[in-house]
Parts: C-alpha cells; sequence; structure tokens
C-alpha cells in the first residue's frame, strides 16, 4: 500500500507502516526528525497529494483550531488565521485519496466542518496518559483498542513551557501509530 503522512516531522506513523511493509512517507515543512532512514518530503503536502496514494492519514496543524487555544479565537477568526487552517483541513479531506484520517485535538472542525468519527484516547493504545484525540474517518473503519491501560494522567497538558512545548505536544504515540498501521494497513 502507498501511505502519505501528511504534517508528520516526527516520522512515527510513518515508521509504523513502513515495518509493516508499506510504502510510506511523511510529509512536512519540517525535517524528519526520525533515527530511521525512512522516505519523507520536506515541502508542502499540496506538491505530492495527487501522486496516486491509497492511504493518507494526516495531522493538520491544531495551532489555530484546538479548543485549548479558545481564548485567542475572536483575534485569529478575525484575521483569517482560522478560516485558512479550516479550508486547509477541507482540502485535505477532500483529497483524491480513498482512505483517509485526519487527526487532530478537540477543535472548531467539529462545528465548522462536521463531527469526528471517533475520539481515541492513548490509554486505549498502552499509554498512560489522557489526550482526546479526534479522527475523522473516509473508507476507514474505527481504530479498536489494543491495550487499554490504568494510571491515566493528563502529561502532555502539563508539560512544561518552552519553545518546543508544541513539537512535544503534536508527536503520535507509538501504540497508536502501530494500531493505525496494524488495522488500516
Amino acid at each position: 500500500m502507498k501511505v502519505l503522512v501528511a504534517c508528520e516531522f516526527s516520522g512515527v506513523v510513518r515508521d509504523a507502516f513502513a515495518s509493516k511493509g508499506h510504502y510510506a512517507v511523511s510529509c512536512d515543512l519540517l525535517p524528519c526528525e526520525s533515527d530511521i532512514k525512512g522516505h519523507h518530503y520536506q515541502g508542502d503536502v499540496l506538491d505530492i497529494i495527487n501522486d496516486g496514494w491509497d492511504l493518507m492519514i494526516a495531522h493538520p496543524p491544531c495551532t489555530h483550531l484546538a479548543v485549548s487555544g479558545a481564548r485567542y479565537f475572536a483575534e485569529k477568526i478575525k484575521d483569517g488565521r482560522q478560516q485558512d487552517a479550516l479550508d486547509f483541513v477541507r482540502m485535505l479531506m477532500d483529497a483524491p485519496i480513498e482512505k483517509i484520517c485526519i487527526e487532530n485535538p478537540v477543535s472548531v472542525i467539529s462545528t465548522h466542518i462536521r463531527k469526528p468519527d471517533q475520539i481515541i484516547q492513548p490509554w486505549m493504545f498502552g499509554h498512560g496518559e489522557t489526550k482526546a484525540t479526534c479522527l475523522w474517518l473516509k473508507n476507514l473503519p474505527e481504530l479498536l483498542p489494543t491495550d487499554i491501560v490504568n494510571g491515566r494522567e493528563a502529561r502532555v497538558h502539563k508539560l512544561p513551557p518552552g519553545k518546543d512545548r508544541w513539537k512535544k505536544r503534536s508527536i503520535t504515540y507509538k501504540g497508536i501509530a502501530e494500531a493505525m498501521a496494524s488495522q488500516w494497513g
């Protein structure tokens, strides 16, 4: 299967699919941070979105969408940043790819485009954290939990301020990536 992982600099989801034998490419404006030397396109996903992919898993930036930043919405609506972000999500959802998953935290996508098909948590896939993650699915089944754990904590939410906090918060948990590769690959 030919898999595009859009807006991913970590390589976590790409590597999970590649380990199952799929041709997987991550794409981001940033360079890939994975130690595994997988395929990564550094640039705009629009450059390669029409290249005949079977599956796309997209992680559009949530900076202007996530309800955790609702206190800034008035400014982002006024200057058009939120609308631009929503337009980008719509473009990803409408891509000419048979199977699509759009992943984002709880956000205005639910009110401006449509409700998610599924909301998952890291603790459903072997991690002790809580972090509600919405999935908008096209021609894909809901992800089934693989390893429900106790000891749930909002560690991601409690990360201290810092220049790389956004990066740490945006990386997909390995258990979720492996479930995607096993169940959708």
